[in-house]
């Protein structure tokens, strides 16, 4: 309708959705005049359409003045098929590797070039906080990361290698030497990092196979160091992960 455009033929829906869009992994908190500038919108534009979103639950305002995404996108996410899916057979399977290794616990599915953090239980070693649910992080600095991204297509791979980050002093950012470590993630069937993403924590992880074969998600446990224990861990995450493929193929019939 001519009256939901502005002057350059630009919807209401499409000037949402650019506020929207403005967020991600590196501007999760952001002030008006950010947002404004992100979007491409004059600032009054902007403030009257992040109004109408605070009040409908898609974002927030802090007690700062800054804007983060509201409850509602969360709860919106939550929704998506595949997470839906995997969220609800891996639950269980979760807790009993929690259980086993008192360790965190991970539950995290490719987007794009990045780990999406589905699940996360809390262990009770103290080691920092890498994933929290609906984060995403780099595929190669990461466990779980690097399992998805050895199981995901050559051309995902090839963009990958191009923009490795060095996130801290023990992140692997040569091009060779990850994709001679995805080569062996896929031979052993598990990955590991030793504070690549955050100085004091270690990870393993394997991946999560559907009822086809087809890898969808990953499965990993965050520690403070991997001196000892890794083939218990291993264990404890390949039988879980099994244990979720088996549900998945019931799921699927």
């Amino acid at each position: 309708m001519a009256g939901n455009a502005n002057k350059g033929g630009e919807s209401v829906s499409s000037r949402l959705l650019a506020i929207l869009g403005a967020f991600d992994d590196e501007h999760r908190r952001m002030s008006l005049s950010d947002l404004s500038r992100r979007a491409g919108m004059p600032l009054s534009t902007a403030h009257r359409l992040c109004a109408e979103l605070t009040d409908w639950g898609a974002l927030r305002r802090d007690t700062d003045g800054r804007y983060v995404l509201g409850r509602r996108m969360w709860e919106l996410g939550l929704l998506a098929p595949i997470q839906v899916e995997i969220r609800q057979i891996a639950s269980p399977f979760l807790y009993d590797i929690f259980a086993a290794t008192q360790a965190t616990v991970h539950l995290a599915i490719r987007e794009d070039l990045k780990a999406l953090y589905l699940e996360r239980l809390s262990g009770n070693k103290s080691v920092p906080v890498v994933g929290s649910v609906g984060s995403k992080l780099p595929l190669h600095a990461t466990a779980v990361g690097k399992v998805l991204l050895a199981h995901a297509p050559e051309t995902v791979i090839a963009r990958a290698l191009q923009s490795l980050s060095r996130e801290t002093p023990y992140t692997v950012i040569a091009p060779g030497t990850l994709v001679s470590q995805l080569r062996v993630v896929r031979e052993r069937g598990y990955a590991r990092t030793v504070e690549e993403m955050s100085l004091g924590a270690c990870s393993v992880a394997v991946p999560v196979a559907d009822g086809s074969g087809r890898v969808r998600a990953a499965l990993g446990i965050v520690v403070p160091d991997l001196r000892r224990d890794v083939p218990r861990m291993v264990a404890a995450l390949k039988v879980a992960s099994a244990g979720i493929t088996r549900q998945w193929t019931v799921w699927e019939r």
